[in-house]
C-alpha cells in the first residue's frame, strides 16, 4: 500500500474525530484491518502511537485554558499503567500468532461496538444513571476507587485493541464524577488517552509491531483532516454527525466481529 492511501486514511478518520469528536481508533484500527489488510497487531500498535501523537496539541490547549484535572488523570493512570504493561505482557506471550489476531479482533469489535452503543443513547443513558437512585450516585461515593478501576479497564482494552481511551473513558468518568464540568472530564480523559496510548503504543513498537512508514503518513493525512472536521463540526448538528458516525461504528464493529468468528 503507498503512502497516498494511508494518508487518506489519516485524513477521512481526522475529519471525523475534529467534527464529532468520534472515531479515532474505533475507525482507524478496522479500517485499517478491513479495507488495507494490515495484520490487527500491526494495526494497533501503530493506531496507539497515531493517536497519542495526534491527540497531544489537545491537551496543549486545555492546559492553556485551565481546563485539565491532572487529579483525575493520575487516578486513571495508577490503574490503566500497571494493566497496559501486563496486558503488554501477555500479548508477548502469545506472539505473533492467529491467535493473537483472532483476540484482537474480537476485542477490537466489542469495544468499537460498545463506543458506538454509548454515543447512540449516550443523552438517555446519562439520564437514566444519574438520577436520584441510578447508578451515578453510588459511583461518585467511591470515586477514587472507581476512578483507578476505571483505569484498568481502559489500560488492558487499550493495549489490546486500541480503542476505549476516548469515548468509554469519558462515559466512566461522566459517571463518576456528575458534578464536575464536562469540559474538565474532557480535558482528563483527552490527557489521560495521550499517555495511556503513547505507553501501549512504545510497547507495541518494542513487540515489533509498529510501522513507522504508515504511522508517518497517517499523521500526514490526520492533521488537516482534523482542522478540517473542526470546521465542519461547527457549522453542522453536532449530534446528527455523531449518530452517522455510530452507525457507521456498528457497520465496521460488525464485520470486524464476523472476520473474527469466521478465522
Amino acid at each position: 500500500m503507498d503512502g497516498l492511501g494511508f494518508s487518506l486514511a489519516g485524513l477521512l478518520v481526522g475529519t471525523a474525530v475534529g467534527a464529532t469528536g468520534v472515531g479515532g481508533g474505533s475507525l482507524m484500527t478496522p479500517i485499517l484491518i478491513l479495507f488495507y489488510g494490515i495484520s490487527p497487531a500491526v494495526a494497533v500498535g501503530t493506531d496507539l502511537l497515531y493517536a497519542s501523537i495526534s491527540k497531544a496539541w489537545g491537551v496543549v490547549l486545555h492546559q492553556r485554558r485551565g481546563t485539565l484535572d491532572w487529579q483525575i488523570v493520575g487516578r486513571l493512570a495508577i490503574g490503566s499503567v500497571p494493566a497496559s504493561f501486563l496486558a503488554l505482557a501477555f500479548l508477548h506471550t502469545i506472539g505473533a500468532s492467529a491467535e493473537l489476531d483472532r483476540l484482537i479482533k474480537l476485542t477490537l469489535a466489542v469495544a468499537v461496538i460498545v463506543t458506538a452503543s454509548f454515543t447512540l443513547l449516550q443523552d438517555l443513558l446519562l439520564r437514566y444513571l444519574r438520577a436520584p437512585a441510578g447508578l451515578s450516585v453510588a459511583l461518585a461515593r467511591h470515586q477514587t476507587l472507581g476512578t483507578i478501576l476505571s483505569g484498568v479497564l481502559i489500560g488492558a482494552v487499550v493495549t489490546v485493541s486500541s480503542v476505549g481511551a476516548g469515548v468509554i473513558g469519558m462515559m466512566l468518568l461522566m459517571l463518576l464524577y456528575p458534578r464536575h464540568e464536562t469540559i474538565r472530564l474532557v480535558g482528563a480523559d483527552l490527557a489521560h488517552a495521550v499517555i495511556i496510548t503513547g505507553i501501549a503504543g512504545l510497547g507495541h513498537a518494542r513487540l515489533g509491531t509498529v510501522d513507522l512508514h504508515m504511522l508517518g503518513f497517517l499523521l500526514l493525512g490526520a492533521m488537516p483532516g482534523i482542522w478540517v472536521g473542526s470546521r465542519i463540526g461547527f457549522r453542522l448538528d453536532a449530534r446528527q454527525l455523531k449518530r452517522v458516525i455510530s452507525v457507521l461504528l456498528v457497520l465496521v464493529g460488525g464485520m470486524t466481529l464476523y472476520k473474527a468468528m469466521a478465522a
